[in-house]
């Protein structure tokens, strides 16, 4: 049974090895807004996501943009041997996430004397690389 772990550890260790994470904690978006970005670049290849951030007119393009230039260099530092890779559009976007971060609450006054709660929200952006297999051709 010992053997069995450690071979499922190895093989953890070589995808682990092949992926890549870039995480960007508490920008100041609201998680919906940077959803609808996040959306338009998931499954993409990553030179192609960068064109399209580039392009794009939302606020929340930017933040990503830097995020996966970072999450580029990260793959880049692992995966020194296999650079081509990057060069041949096989690394893409396998998983974007948001979630949603603190909230800052402030109040504004409202008529009649009343407060009106403004809710100031936050997210918490994951991107994960990872290379494409080569399509087998069956004959």
């Amino acid at each position: 049974m010992g053997a069995r772990k450690r071979l499922m550890a190895e093989r953890l260790k070589e995808i682990k090895k092949q992926t890549a994470i870039a995480k960007l904690n508490n920008v100041p978006t609201s998680p919906r807004k940077m959803r609808l970005v996040a959306d338009i670049i998931r499954g993409v290849e990553v030179n192609k996501a960068l064109d399209i951030l580039k392009f794009s007119k939302k606020h929340a393009s930017m933040d990503l943009e830097k995020l996966v230039r970072s999450a580029i260099a990260n793959w880049e530092a692992k995966n020194q041997d296999r650079s081509s890779e990057l060069d041949n559009g096989n690394v893409y976007i396998k998983t974007i996430m948001v979630d949603e971060g603190r909230t800052l609450k402030r109040i504004r006054p409202c008529p009649q004397g009343r407060a009106g709660r403004i809710r100031k929200r936050s997210n918490h952006v994951t991107i994960i690389l990872d290379v494409r297999k080569p399509a087998t051709v069956e004959e």
